[in-house]
């Protein structure tokens, strides 16, 4: 059972920013830049491309209507869109506020403090 389904089964907190019953969407507690969220489908399944088809186009359909929420709620440039999936076995989507490329390379992290990132969950959530 992978990190993600624990988030999704309750058993560990997240600062979530949209759920419906096949994806969660919530901060990334190690993010980039704030505002840096993951979009998670409920099913695990560890490779994107091992997703079938309908929910592949779904969980980009989903993964969309956040990043539009994003780009409202946090100063950015432009919300950028990752998918690696080598840290956590399940099908994850990175949606990353950016003002410079350094922000999408995964080598600078930003500090936030558990207030932050309540406060930043719930000012994307009202984008919604």
């Amino acid at each position: 059972m992978s990190i993600f389904t624990k988030i999704i089964n309750g058993e560990i907190p997240c600062y979530k920013v949209a759920e419906n019953k096949e994806f969660i969407a919530f901060l990334d507690i190690n993010p980039n830049a704030a505002g840096h969220t993951l979009v998670v489908p409920k099913k695990e399944v560890d490779k994107l491309f091992d997703l079938d088809d309908d929910l592949y186009i779904k969980l980009f359909e989903y993964s969309k209507k956040i990043a539009i929420a994003i780009e409202k709620a946090i100063a950015c440039e432009r919300v950028g869109l990752s998918v690696i999936g080598l840290e956590v076995p399940h099908v994850h989507v990175h949606l990353i506020p950016l003002n410079s490329m350094a922000d999408a390379t995964f080598g600078k992290k930003e500090k936030l403090t558990p207030e932050e990132f309540k406060a930043i969950a719930e000012n994307i959530s009202s984008y919604l």
